[in-house]
């Protein structure tokens, strides 16, 4: 019997030691110092499981038993990330991490399965880190990406109202994600940006090209992922603070974020403040009710074991922001502002804006106040050999609109949209270097028009479910990847009416039964979408420098509800709308081609693409029988939705030169361009008559030249020097029919920074950078910019029409962590 328990003890023992976590060990240094590299961020690819090198570059990292975990990813600021594979029979490991002016493969995770070298993923994406987010001053987040990214444009309507365009191709045709999540605001509208906090995004990436496959409808031209900030050391509590200000529009930014890790729990906290009163340039002087007023908060709370994570966010945007009009004194060009409601407001009898009020951070009782709230959670585990992930999303965006000088406290435009976002996959276990996942998403939407007087879009009720397949196949110097989608989407809406409020005159909704003095504005609705997606692409290493990439997508798009059910006027955007409900799916068709090259001094890429898009749905403004744009009241133009189809073609390029014999020397240069058309029958060689798609960015080419200089200071550590050169050409490719839009001539901005590290101590570090935006003061207008087309004079006094962009800015910025 003793003998019996003993082997059982022995057995139990023996299980228990075969079945411990595998320790790995290792040492990360500097390749050409040789030096420890302290604080290093280390993180197992495909898991929640981490790490920090300590003060001697050491860290342990514990894998569960029967994990097949095969990379590890190594990051510090000033280095190029490294990528590790693991071997079965090895768990200790030296790691070289090279300078910054050397590359290394970058990982990313946005519309693939699992995390994906750049150089192996045959779509075309770029990612934009902490460090280039930290460095680039920029009055919005969606700025600072389109600055680093060859085909990525915003189209603005002020300092903090931009747009994400891809290739030519935005509002929804471009997806915008927030840590996995879709970002579900009115993206139809164009009078308000994107809805997160910018100084707690970590990194970016950007999808070029159709990218339905993984997100189903709204995806067509591409997406943009934003990651934020999460806790990666152990133990301590961990934080940084950023302050900004700005002398243009007088912008000052403060966000402060704190975070801590342990063995299982983790937790975050964030906030930010960002004020700014009206902007300036040469021509306009202040630009009135440019102003904004942004708050944002997030709370993260994780919990992770040697199986997964679950990971439970709350995030708040709060913006009340300024809604430009453009209306001006026709003598002085001095702004004015309205005061009186309908008939009684007279263009030519506006007051002007005074000094005071212009110069002031105070914001016009005419403006918007966007919010948005999420809650979601992210959730992923091992099952068996390979993996489920599930998100659970809920978020809401309000978007008021004041725009009755005479009741200020009345909105015109009052809606709020409920999402609900729900997404599944299992990542099967690797088999014969095939790598198979299998997922579902989509979304449950409700729209509801509240206490208001403009109803430019019904309540409607909208489900969103999609299921799909990608498969990734690596053998030798062959990468090949793609997979199949099935999309459907359900929209609802019930009648809706419209009469005339007794107490204030103006319109509200009437709710059945009793319509009685109403009209019906939006008839029932209830239709039906459907549509197949796919992407096909190969990757080949024609040596360990040059990787040579083809990819060939088919992209689906549901019409919106704007795009098929609007009628009414939006207040912000000095807009009336017009659906049509006959329309149809966009499907688009794009062959994308790419090289990119990895060298000792340089790295370099260049892509073309070619997009046929059916059924194509775009604006056309509506004019009379003179030929004059359809107004109400006063200067509010009307826009009706078409459908045709167009083709997009065009070029990115990019270079990164450092040669390793001038150490901290770089030079950049990226260029696009895109041409994009109609190709609709009746507008076949029309050119700018009708030929040309709206909104389509000139040729671009940005250089940048930066040397940094690492000092023996105990003091600065580094010292940075950069100027950049930004040119647009001429914008002959417009659409001029009707007047939508008008040529825009080119121009070249420069800008000049100087940055340096402070180090305090071995763990503090203080990064501050001064820059000076439009450093010669330049007057122009870009074609991408709504505010060109604010003008309410035919012929204006003196040479200018429409409203410039910013002019000279002054700015500085200080990165604390602790």
């Amino acid at each position: 019997m003793r003998a019996a328990l003993l082997a059982l003890i022995m057995g139990i023992c023996h299980y228990d030691a075969y079945c411990q976590a595998r320790i790995i060990r290792g040492a990360v240094r500097e390749k050409q110092t040789d030096e420890p590299v302290s604080f290093c961020h280390i993180r197992v690819l495909n898991s929640s499981i981490g790490a920090v090198s300590d003060i001697k570059g050491e860290f342990i990292v514990e894998l569960p038993f029967g994990s097949d975990y095969a990379k590890i990813l190594v990051t510090h600021l000033g280095y190029r990330s490294g990528t590790l594979r693991l071997s079965a029979d090895k768990n200790d490991y030296l790691i070289y991490l090279v300078a910054e002016e050397e590359r290394l493969d970058e990982v990313v995770v946005t519309g693939v399965s699992k995390a994906t070298s750049i150089k192996e993923n045959p779509v075309s994406i770029s990612l934009i880190t902490s460090r280039t987010i930290e460095r680039t001053i920029e009055s919005n987040i969606m700025d600072v990406l389109a600055q680093n990214v060859p085909g990525l444009n915003s189209v603005k309507t002020g300092p903090n109202i931009s747009k994400p365009f891809i290739r030519g191709l935005g509002y929804n045709r471009v997806l915008t994600l927030y840590d996995g999540v879709r970002q579900e605001g009115q993206q139809w509208g164009d009078e308000h940006g994107i809805e997160v906090d910018p100084y707690n995004i970590e990194k970016a990436e950007v999808i070029k090209g159709p990218a339905s496959l993984m997100f189903g409808s709204d995806a067509l031209a591409g997406v943009v992922s934003m990651f934020p900030s999460i806790p990666k050391e152990h133990g301590i509590v961990k934080g940084r603070f950023v302050s900004e200000y700005q002398s243009n529009n007088g912008l000052i930014g403060n966000g402060l974020r704190l975070g801590s890790m342990g063995d299982h729990w983790q937790w975050a906290a964030s906030g930010s403040y960002r004020l700014a009163k009206n902007y300036t340039n040469a021509v306009d002087g202040r630009v009135y009710n440019t102003g904004f007023d942004e708050k944002n908060a997030t709370v993260l709370i994780g919990y992770a074991s040697t199986r997964g994570y679950s990971k439970l966010n709350f995030t708040l945007y709060d913006n009340l922001q300024g809604i430009p009009d453009g209306s001006r004194d026709s003598l002085s060009r001095r702004f004015t502002k309205q005061v009186n409601e309908g008939a009684l407001d007279n263009l030519k009898e506006r007051p002007i804006v005074s000094e005071d009020e212009i110069n002031s951070y105070q914001l016009s009782p005419l403006h918007q106040h966007i919010q948005h709230y999420r809650i979601y959670i992210n959730n992923q585990y091992e099952l068996g050999k390979g993996d489920v992930s599930l998100l659970l999303g809920y978020q809401q965006n309000v978007r008021r609109e004041y725009n009755h000088p005479t009741t200020p406290a009345q909105p015109g435009l009052y809606v709020q949209l409920t999402t609900l976002n729900y997404g599944l996959r299992y990542n099967a276990p690797e088999f014969l270097n095939v790598e198979l996942s299998l997922g579902l998403n989509g979304m449950y939407q409700d729209n509801v028009n509240k206490d208001a007087t403009d109803f430019p879009i019904p309540d409607f009720n909208l489900l969103d479910v999609g299921s799909y397949g990608f498969v990734k196949w690596s053998c030798s110097k062959w990468t090949v990847s793609g997979g199949l989608r099935y999309d459907g989407r359900k929209v609802s809406s019930s009648d809706f009416y419209v009469g005339i409020n007794p107490g204030n005159d103006f319109n509200q909704q009437v709710h059945p039964p009793d319509t009685s003095n109403s009209k019906l504005q939006f008839p029932a609705l209830n239709q039906n979408f459907s549509g197949v997606s796919m992407s096909v692409g190969t990757t080949y290493q024609l040596n360990d420098k040059l990787s040579l990439k083809f990819n060939i997508a088919r992209g689906y798009r549901a019409p919106s509800i704007p795009e098929i059910a609007s009628n009414g006027l939006d207040p912000g955007a000095h807009i009336v709308y017009i659906g049509n409900r006959n329309f149809v799916p966009e499907f688009s068709f794009q062959q994308d081609i790419a090289m990119t090259g990895t060298f000792d001094n340089i790295n370099a890429s260049v892509s073309l693409f070619n997009n046929f898009v059916q059924d194509y749905i775009y604006l056309s403004q509506l004019v009379d029988a003179q030929g004059n744009p359809r107004e109400l009241l006063q200067g509010n133009k009307t826009f009706q939705y078409q459908q045709g189809s167009a083709q997009l073609y065009g070029l990115e390029s990019s270079i990164d030169f450092h040669p390793k014999n001038l150490k901290g020397f770089s030079v950049m240069s990226n260029f696009s361009f895109v041409i994009g058309s109609n190709t609709k029958k009746e507008f076949e060689n029309k050119g700018i008559n009708g030929q040309y798609l709206p909104f389509i960015p000139p040729v671009k080419w940005m250089n940048s030249i930066s040397q940094e200089v690492k000092t023996k200071s105990r003091l600065f550590s580094s010292v940075t020097v950069k100027a950049d050169v930004d040119f647009s050409a001429t914008q002959r490719r417009f659409l001029a029919l009707y007047n939508t839009e008008t040529k825009t001539p080119g121009y070249t901005l420069f800008n000049f920074a100087v940055g340096a590290d402070i180090r305090y101590s071995k763990s503090f570090l203080d990064q501050i950078q001064f820059q000076v935006n439009n450093l010669f003061d330049v007057s122009y207008q870009s074609n991408l910019s709504r505010l060109k087309y604010f003008e309410y004079y035919a012929q204006p006094q003196g040479a200018s029409s429409g409203i410039y962009s910013m002019g000279r800015n002054f700015c500085v910025k200080i990165n604390i962590p602790f």
